[in-house]
Protein backbone atom coordinates (compact mmCIF):
# COMPACT_ATOMS: atom_id res chain seq x y z
CA UNK A 1 0.00 0.00 0.00
CA UNK A 2 1.68 3.21 -1.07
CA UNK A 3 1.65 5.95 1.41
CA UNK A 4 -0.50 9.52 1.59
CA UNK A 5 1.58 11.90 -0.31
CA UNK A 6 1.09 15.15 1.81
CA UNK A 7 0.30 18.69 -0.21
CA UNK A 8 2.61 21.46 1.09
CA UNK A 9 1.65 25.02 1.06
CA UNK A 10 4.40 27.40 -0.50
CA UNK A 11 6.42 27.88 2.84
CA UNK A 12 7.17 24.42 3.02
CA UNK A 13 11.08 24.73 2.58
CA UNK A 14 11.08 28.18 4.64
CA UNK A 15 9.27 25.83 7.43
CA UNK A 16 11.90 23.06 7.23
CA UNK A 17 14.60 25.69 7.12
CA UNK A 18 13.12 27.49 10.52
CA UNK A 19 13.48 23.47 12.26
CA UNK A 20 9.93 23.56 12.50
CA UNK A 21 8.24 20.26 13.62
CA UNK A 22 6.34 19.09 10.43
CA UNK A 23 2.18 16.87 10.68
CA UNK A 24 -0.19 15.89 8.73
CA UNK A 25 -3.39 18.22 8.89
CA UNK A 26 -6.37 18.34 6.89
CA UNK A 27 -3.84 16.62 4.13
CA UNK A 28 -1.52 19.00 4.73
CA UNK A 29 2.31 18.68 5.69
CA UNK A 30 1.81 21.08 8.30
CA UNK A 31 4.11 23.24 10.84
CA UNK A 32 2.86 22.00 14.79
CA UNK A 33 5.65 23.62 16.44
CA UNK A 34 9.27 25.33 16.32
CA UNK A 35 12.33 24.47 18.01
CA UNK A 36 11.20 27.15 21.12
CA UNK A 37 7.84 25.11 21.10
CA UNK A 38 3.97 25.60 21.73
CA UNK A 39 4.09 27.32 24.67
CA UNK A 40 6.66 29.80 23.74
CA UNK A 41 5.18 30.15 20.50
CA UNK A 42 1.90 30.72 22.26
CA UNK A 43 3.05 33.24 24.72
CA UNK A 44 5.25 35.10 22.29
CA UNK A 45 2.16 35.85 20.27
CA UNK A 46 0.24 37.00 23.19
CA UNK A 47 3.03 39.66 24.01
CA UNK A 48 4.53 40.14 20.69
CA UNK A 49 3.74 39.21 16.97
CA UNK A 50 3.55 35.48 15.52
CA UNK A 51 3.79 34.55 11.71
CA UNK A 52 1.55 31.66 10.53
CA UNK A 53 1.10 29.72 7.87
CA UNK A 54 -2.48 29.36 7.00
CA UNK A 55 -2.31 28.83 3.15
CA UNK A 56 -4.00 25.11 3.45
CA UNK A 57 -7.15 27.12 4.15
CA UNK A 58 -9.33 28.05 0.72
CA UNK A 59 -9.54 30.83 -0.90
CA UNK A 60 -12.42 31.69 -3.24
CA UNK A 61 -14.12 34.73 -4.45
CA UNK A 62 -17.95 35.00 -6.22
CA UNK A 63 -17.99 37.36 -9.36
CA UNK A 64 -21.19 38.68 -10.38
CA UNK A 65 -24.19 41.17 -9.17
CA UNK A 66 -26.08 38.59 -7.61
CA UNK A 67 -22.93 37.05 -5.61
CA UNK A 68 -24.39 38.15 -2.24
CA UNK A 69 -28.28 37.16 -2.49
CA UNK A 70 -26.67 34.02 -4.17
CA UNK A 71 -24.55 33.61 -0.77
CA UNK A 72 -27.21 34.67 1.26
CA UNK A 73 -29.28 31.44 0.33
CA UNK A 74 -26.48 29.50 1.96
CA UNK A 75 -26.04 31.28 5.09
CA UNK A 76 -28.24 32.84 7.82
CA UNK A 77 -25.63 36.32 7.54
CA UNK A 78 -26.21 39.83 6.17
CA UNK A 79 -24.15 39.28 2.97
CA UNK A 80 -26.13 42.03 1.18
CA UNK A 81 -25.91 44.89 3.24
CA UNK A 82 -22.16 44.40 3.88
CA UNK A 83 -19.89 47.53 3.25
CA UNK A 84 -16.72 47.44 0.62
CA UNK A 85 -13.83 46.10 2.30
CA UNK A 86 -15.97 45.03 5.06
CA UNK A 87 -15.37 41.50 6.89
CA UNK A 88 -18.26 39.04 8.02
CA UNK A 89 -18.12 35.50 9.47
CA UNK A 90 -20.89 33.28 8.05
CA UNK A 91 -21.45 29.64 8.41
CA UNK A 92 -23.22 26.94 5.84
CA UNK A 93 -25.83 25.06 7.04
CA UNK A 94 -27.43 22.67 6.11
CA UNK A 95 -31.13 21.18 5.66
CA UNK A 96 -31.42 19.84 9.50
CA UNK A 97 -29.87 23.53 10.64
CA UNK A 98 -26.25 21.47 11.32
CA UNK A 99 -23.04 23.46 10.43
CA UNK A 100 -21.30 22.29 7.06
CA UNK A 101 -18.62 24.63 7.53
CA UNK A 102 -17.74 28.19 9.10
CA UNK A 103 -15.65 30.96 6.67
CA UNK A 104 -15.25 34.64 6.42
CA UNK A 105 -16.27 36.90 3.83
CA UNK A 106 -15.11 39.84 2.93
CA UNK A 107 -16.46 42.40 -0.17
CA UNK A 108 -14.14 43.64 -2.11
CA UNK A 109 -14.66 46.01 -4.92
CA UNK A 110 -15.60 43.42 -7.71
CA UNK A 111 -16.09 40.68 -5.94
CA UNK A 112 -16.88 38.15 -2.43
CA UNK A 113 -13.43 37.01 -0.87
CA UNK A 114 -14.42 33.60 1.22
CA UNK A 115 -12.12 31.50 3.31
CA UNK A 116 -13.00 28.73 4.00
CA UNK A 117 -11.81 25.65 6.60
CA UNK A 118 -8.34 23.34 5.00
CA UNK A 119 -10.39 20.47 5.61
CA UNK A 120 -13.90 21.41 4.05
CA UNK A 121 -12.50 23.18 0.82
CA UNK A 122 -13.13 21.08 -1.69
CA UNK A 123 -17.08 20.27 -0.27
CA UNK A 124 -17.42 23.97 -0.11
CA UNK A 125 -16.63 24.82 -3.51
CA UNK A 126 -19.08 22.03 -4.83
CA UNK A 127 -21.73 23.66 -2.47
CA UNK A 128 -21.07 26.66 -4.33
CA UNK A 129 -21.22 25.64 -7.87
CA UNK A 130 -24.04 22.86 -7.05
CA UNK A 131 -26.53 25.42 -5.28
CA UNK A 132 -25.65 29.16 -6.55
CA UNK A 133 -23.48 28.12 -10.02
CA UNK A 134 -25.86 29.78 -12.01
CA UNK A 135 -26.09 32.58 -10.27
CA UNK A 136 -22.80 33.86 -9.82
CA UNK A 137 -19.00 32.48 -10.79
CA UNK A 138 -17.48 30.75 -8.11
CA UNK A 139 -13.79 30.87 -8.62
CA UNK A 140 -10.91 28.73 -6.64
CA UNK A 141 -7.96 30.58 -5.37
CA UNK A 142 -5.32 28.12 -5.25
CA UNK A 143 -2.53 30.33 -6.51
CA UNK A 144 -3.19 32.68 -3.46
CA UNK A 145 -1.12 31.93 0.01
CA UNK A 146 -2.55 32.99 3.11
CA UNK A 147 -0.19 34.19 6.02
CA UNK A 148 -1.45 35.46 9.70
CA UNK A 149 0.48 38.11 12.01
CA UNK A 150 -1.07 37.71 14.97
CA UNK A 151 -0.38 39.73 18.51
CA UNK A 152 0.05 43.01 19.84
CA UNK A 153 2.71 44.24 17.94
CA UNK A 154 1.97 42.72 14.55
CA UNK A 155 0.65 46.42 13.42
CA UNK A 156 4.26 47.80 13.96
CA UNK A 157 5.61 45.00 11.94
CA UNK A 158 3.63 45.30 8.94
CA UNK A 159 3.48 49.49 9.44
CA UNK A 160 7.21 48.99 8.48
CA UNK A 161 6.17 46.75 5.04
CA UNK A 162 3.17 49.54 4.24
CA UNK A 163 2.08 52.27 7.26
CA UNK A 164 -1.08 52.32 5.53
CA UNK A 165 -1.93 49.00 6.85
CA UNK A 166 -2.24 50.82 9.91
CA UNK A 167 -5.45 52.63 9.44
CA UNK A 168 -7.28 49.00 9.22
CA UNK A 169 -9.67 48.44 11.78
CA UNK A 170 -10.81 44.95 13.23
CA UNK A 171 -12.92 43.10 10.01
CA UNK A 172 -11.97 45.62 7.57
CA UNK A 173 -9.69 45.21 4.31
CA UNK A 174 -7.59 46.26 1.78
CA UNK A 175 -5.29 45.77 -1.16
CA UNK A 176 -1.94 46.72 -0.26
CA UNK A 177 1.75 46.90 -1.72
CA UNK A 178 3.81 44.28 0.64
CA UNK A 179 7.51 43.14 -0.15
CA UNK A 180 7.01 43.61 -3.82
CA UNK A 181 3.81 41.61 -3.83
CA UNK A 182 -0.20 42.85 -4.50
CA UNK A 183 -1.52 41.45 -1.17
CA UNK A 184 -5.17 41.93 0.11
CA UNK A 185 -4.94 42.22 4.03
CA UNK A 186 -7.89 41.83 6.62
CA UNK A 187 -7.46 42.95 10.18
CA UNK A 188 -8.80 39.88 11.65
CA UNK A 189 -7.47 36.72 12.82
CA UNK A 190 -7.95 33.26 15.14
CA UNK A 191 -6.32 34.33 18.52
CA UNK A 192 -7.90 36.55 20.13
CA UNK A 193 -4.90 39.35 19.59
CA UNK A 194 -5.16 42.16 17.55
CA UNK A 195 -3.66 41.15 13.93
CA UNK A 196 -3.95 40.73 10.12
CA UNK A 197 -4.18 37.69 7.25
CA UNK A 198 -2.65 38.49 4.06
CA UNK A 199 -3.79 36.90 0.80
CA UNK A 200 -0.77 37.20 -1.32
CA UNK A 201 0.49 35.34 -4.59
CA UNK A 202 1.76 32.15 -3.82
CA UNK A 203 5.18 32.50 -5.76
CA UNK A 204 5.47 35.73 -3.52
CA UNK A 205 4.74 34.09 -0.02
CA UNK A 206 8.62 32.91 0.79
CA UNK A 207 9.65 36.61 0.09
CA UNK A 208 7.09 38.20 1.98
CA UNK A 209 7.37 35.42 4.94
CA UNK A 210 11.30 36.22 5.37
CA UNK A 211 10.41 40.81 5.06
CA UNK A 212 7.94 39.76 8.53
CA UNK A 213 10.55 37.51 10.09
CA UNK A 214 13.31 40.12 9.38
CA UNK A 215 10.64 42.61 11.99
CA UNK A 216 12.27 42.54 15.89
CA UNK A 217 8.95 41.81 16.98
CA UNK A 218 8.05 38.88 14.87
CA UNK A 219 8.71 35.46 15.24
CA UNK A 220 7.27 31.76 13.75
CA UNK A 221 4.16 30.07 14.98
CA UNK A 222 2.73 26.60 14.23
CA UNK A 223 -0.84 24.91 14.40
CA UNK A 224 0.16 23.95 18.51
CA UNK A 225 -0.21 27.44 19.21
CA UNK A 226 -2.81 28.31 17.00
CA UNK A 227 -4.80 25.38 18.83
CA UNK A 228 -3.78 27.05 22.26
CA UNK A 229 -4.49 30.46 21.23
CA UNK A 230 -7.99 30.34 19.50
CA UNK A 231 -9.06 28.02 22.69
CA UNK A 232 -8.16 30.50 25.20
CA UNK A 233 -10.35 32.92 22.79
CA UNK A 234 -13.02 31.00 23.08
CA UNK A 235 -13.18 30.15 19.31
CA UNK A 236 -14.42 27.05 17.78
CA UNK A 237 -12.62 24.63 15.44
CA UNK A 238 -14.63 23.25 12.68
CA UNK A 239 -15.20 19.13 13.20
CA UNK A 240 -14.67 19.77 16.81
CA UNK A 241 -16.32 22.05 18.43
CA UNK A 242 -19.19 22.73 15.64
CA UNK A 243 -19.81 20.67 12.98
CA UNK A 244 -22.71 19.24 10.67
CA UNK A 245 -24.60 18.06 13.61
CA UNK A 246 -24.36 21.06 15.55
CA UNK A 247 -26.59 24.38 14.85
CA UNK A 248 -25.84 27.97 15.47
CA UNK A 249 -28.13 28.08 18.49
CA UNK A 250 -26.79 25.15 20.16
CA UNK A 251 -22.78 26.44 19.23
CA UNK A 252 -23.46 29.89 20.62
CA UNK A 253 -23.06 31.43 17.55
CA UNK A 254 -26.31 33.22 17.48
CA UNK A 255 -24.08 36.63 17.10
CA UNK A 256 -22.84 35.71 13.74
CA UNK A 257 -26.91 35.82 12.58
CA UNK A 258 -27.88 39.61 11.71
CA UNK A 259 -31.36 40.90 12.88
CA UNK A 260 -32.28 41.42 9.22
CA UNK A 261 -31.72 37.58 8.60
CA UNK A 262 -34.31 36.72 12.12
CA UNK A 263 -37.92 35.75 11.83
CA UNK A 264 -39.26 39.50 11.35
CA UNK A 265 -36.11 40.59 9.61
CA UNK A 266 -36.44 42.00 6.19
CA UNK A 267 -34.79 39.29 5.20
CA UNK A 268 -35.60 36.25 7.40
CA UNK A 269 -35.12 32.52 6.45
CA UNK A 270 -34.52 31.28 3.18
CA UNK A 271 -31.34 29.56 3.82
CA UNK A 272 -30.74 25.65 4.46
CA UNK A 273 -32.41 24.52 8.15
CA UNK A 274 -34.04 27.50 8.57
CA UNK A 275 -37.35 26.24 10.32
CA UNK A 276 -34.48 24.30 12.92
CA UNK A 277 -32.61 27.38 13.55
CA UNK A 278 -35.24 29.85 13.71
CA UNK A 279 -37.76 27.09 15.90
CA UNK A 280 -34.49 27.48 18.57
CA UNK A 281 -33.84 30.88 18.54
CA UNK A 282 -37.64 31.04 19.73
CA UNK A 283 -37.31 28.59 21.96
CA UNK A 284 -33.43 27.62 22.96
CA UNK A 285 -31.68 24.51 22.14
CA UNK A 286 -31.62 21.68 24.32
CA UNK A 287 -27.95 21.25 24.11
CA UNK A 288 -25.08 24.35 24.20
CA UNK A 289 -21.69 24.71 24.07
CA UNK A 290 -20.16 26.42 27.21
CA UNK A 291 -16.16 27.15 28.58
CA UNK A 292 -15.34 25.00 31.31
CA UNK A 293 -12.03 25.58 34.02
CA UNK A 294 -10.85 22.88 35.86
CA UNK A 295 -10.81 23.25 39.62
CA UNK A 296 -7.26 21.33 39.81
CA UNK A 297 -4.51 21.18 37.78
CA UNK A 298 -5.85 17.77 35.11
CA UNK A 299 -5.96 18.61 31.68
CA UNK A 300 -8.76 17.33 29.85
CA UNK A 301 -8.98 17.28 26.30
CA UNK A 302 -10.97 16.14 23.63
CA UNK A 303 -13.64 13.22 24.12
CA UNK A 304 -13.89 13.17 28.13
CA UNK A 305 -17.12 13.04 29.42
CA UNK A 306 -18.71 14.87 31.62
CA UNK A 307 -21.29 13.90 34.61
CA UNK A 308 -22.87 15.52 37.20
CA UNK A 309 -22.50 14.75 40.98
CA UNK A 310 -25.14 11.31 41.13
CA UNK A 311 -23.06 10.38 37.91
CA UNK A 312 -25.61 11.08 35.18
CA UNK A 313 -24.16 11.79 32.05
CA UNK A 314 -24.38 15.38 30.84
CA UNK A 315 -22.28 16.13 28.05
CA UNK A 316 -18.68 15.61 26.64
CA UNK A 317 -15.48 18.05 26.06
CA UNK A 318 -14.73 19.39 22.15
CA UNK A 319 -11.51 20.85 22.98
CA UNK A 320 -9.54 21.46 26.01
CA UNK A 321 -6.02 22.66 27.05
CA UNK A 322 -3.79 23.61 30.08
CA UNK A 323 -4.25 27.58 28.95
CA UNK A 324 -0.64 29.32 28.94
CA UNK A 325 -1.76 32.17 29.09
CA UNK A 326 -4.88 31.78 31.94
CA UNK A 327 -2.80 28.91 33.32
CA UNK A 328 -5.38 26.63 34.26
CA UNK A 329 -6.76 23.60 32.31
CA UNK A 330 -9.71 25.07 30.45
CA UNK A 331 -12.33 23.70 27.77
CA UNK A 332 -15.42 23.50 25.29
CA UNK A 333 -18.13 21.03 25.90
CA UNK A 334 -21.70 20.54 24.87
CA UNK A 335 -23.79 20.15 28.03
CA UNK A 336 -27.62 19.98 28.59
CA UNK A 337 -28.58 23.25 28.49
CA UNK A 338 -29.95 23.36 32.23
CA UNK A 339 -26.64 22.27 33.24
CA UNK A 340 -24.90 25.19 31.32
CA UNK A 341 -25.48 27.94 33.92
CA UNK A 342 -22.12 29.56 35.12
CA UNK A 343 -20.40 28.48 37.75
CA UNK A 344 -22.38 25.18 37.31
CA UNK A 345 -20.24 22.52 38.50
CA UNK A 346 -19.57 18.97 36.53
CA UNK A 347 -17.17 16.55 36.84
CA UNK A 348 -15.01 15.56 33.86
CA UNK A 349 -13.51 11.66 33.35
CA UNK A 350 -9.92 11.43 33.11
CA UNK A 351 -7.81 8.11 32.77
CA UNK A 352 -11.39 6.39 34.86
CA UNK A 353 -10.92 9.45 37.75
CA UNK A 354 -13.20 12.27 37.64
CA UNK A 355 -11.79 15.84 38.19
CA UNK A 356 -14.47 18.98 39.34
CA UNK A 357 -14.73 21.75 36.29
CA UNK A 358 -16.90 24.82 36.77
CA UNK A 359 -18.80 26.28 33.79
CA UNK A 360 -17.20 29.72 32.47
CA UNK A 361 -17.34 32.61 30.54
CA UNK A 362 -15.66 32.84 27.43
CA UNK A 363 -13.11 34.05 26.21
CA UNK A 364 -10.95 32.47 28.81
CA UNK A 365 -8.34 35.24 27.79
CA UNK A 366 -10.06 38.39 26.91
CA UNK A 367 -10.31 39.63 23.22
CA UNK A 368 -8.23 42.39 21.96
CA UNK A 369 -9.09 43.37 18.87
CA UNK A 370 -8.26 46.63 17.38
CA UNK A 371 -11.90 48.51 16.93
CA UNK A 372 -10.53 51.94 16.38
Amino acid sequence: MSAVVLKQTPLHGLHVELGAKMVEFAGYSMPVNYPHGIIAEHRHCRASAALFDVSHMGQLKLLGDGAAHALESLVPVDIVDLGVNRQRYALFTNSQGGILDDLMVTRRAGDLMLIVNAACKEADTRHLINHIGARCTVVPMPERALLALQGPKAVHALSRLNPEVGKLVFMTGGAFRLAGSDCYVTRSGYTGEDGFEISVAADDAVVLARALLKEPEVKPAGLGARDTLRLEAGLCLYGHDIDDKTTPVEAGLTWAIQKVRRPGGARAGHYPGAAVIEGQLATGAAIKRVGLTGLERVPVREGALLFDAKNHKLGHVTSGTLGPTVNVPIAMAYLAANHGGAHHEVHAEVRGKKFPMRVSAMPFAPHRYHRG
